[in-house]
């Protein structure tokens, strides 16, 4: 049952898919947003030029593009929730390594710092392990 009972005590299944939903929707809905940063703002050749300039192929940044915007619609709609977590991982370990890695810890720091990407990794292996949770296209019943 992934409804609140009468008495108002949400039982352990229904915490879940609580924590699934605000997971989900929030973190796919950064992952859209940074996504289509890359096409609008920065452009794919745009992102492409960067990942090559920290010494990546270009190819990663538009396949970078694809994951976060496929992935972000995804975690929105709860489709495919535990694979689209774990593929979300090695991104942003990527970013944490090569994009913010020698910037030190704290993303305050001039460049961001390897603490988001990171913290934002750990989120996606604890979702990886919640699933769809209750309010998702990908529910089974």
């Amino acid at each position: 049952m992934s409804d609140l009972s009468l008495t108002g005590v949400a039982t352990a299944e229904n915490r879940a898919d609580i924590a699934a939903f605000i997971l989900r929707t929030s973190t796919g809905l950064f992952f859209l947003i940074h996504g289509l940063i890359k096409v609008f703002i920065f452009t794919p050749a745009g992102t492409a030029g960067y990942f090559e300039s920290i010494g990546l192929p270009g190819a990663l940044g538009y396949l970078t593009i694809l994951i976060e915007v496929l992935g972000g619609v995804a975690l929105i709609a709860g489709v495919a929730t535990r694979l689209v977590s774990l593929v979300m991982i090695p991104v942003l370990l990527g970013a944490a390594v090569f994009g913010h890695g020698g910037n030190g810890f704290t993303f305050s720091n001039q460049g961001g710092g390897w603490e988001y990407p990171v913290l934002w990794a750990v989120v996606m292996l604890a979702l990886s392990f919640l699933g769809d949770g209750a309010w998702s296209l990908g529910r089974r019943k």
